[in-house]
């Protein structure tokens, strides 16, 4: 079972910025691919950015440019980089993981509970 934490939120000025850690605990086989989603009022959850075990990575059209996805395999930790924020990048963040439990499972998606960011204008 794989348990993620996210911290780093909180409340902003637009144009500001904020740095987003989630640390994975708890027993696997192998993590696989971390990342990040966000989930603002009304509206679904959506892809912000992923990173790969070896580093590639993938960024929502939305964010390219202002967000960068980073990661410590050695912490079992994924970060989220936010800068230039907009008010419309208000939302609920949640941390991603896909991985396996053990050498004969099926890789499966886990989840954080979520770190709120507020971006005022």
């Amino acid at each position: 079972q794989v348990q993620l934490v996210e911290s780093g939120g909180g409340l902003v000025q637009a144009g500001g910025s904020l740095r987003l850690s989630c640390v994975a605990s708890g027993s696997w086989f192998s993590i696989y691919a971390m990342g990040w989603y966000r989930q603002a009022p009304g509206k679904q959850r959506e892809l912000v950015a992923a990173i790969s075990t070896v580093g590639t990575t993938n960024y929502a059209d939305y964010v390219k440019g202002r967000f960068t996805i980073s990661r410590d395999s050695a912490k079992n930790t994924v970060y989220l980089r936010m800068n230039s924020l907009e008010p419309e990048d208000t939302a609920v963040y949640f941390c991603n993981c896909n991985a396996k439990r053990n050498l004969f499972s099926n890789a499966m998606d886990y989840w954080g509970k979520g770190t709120l960011v507020t971006v005022s204008s």
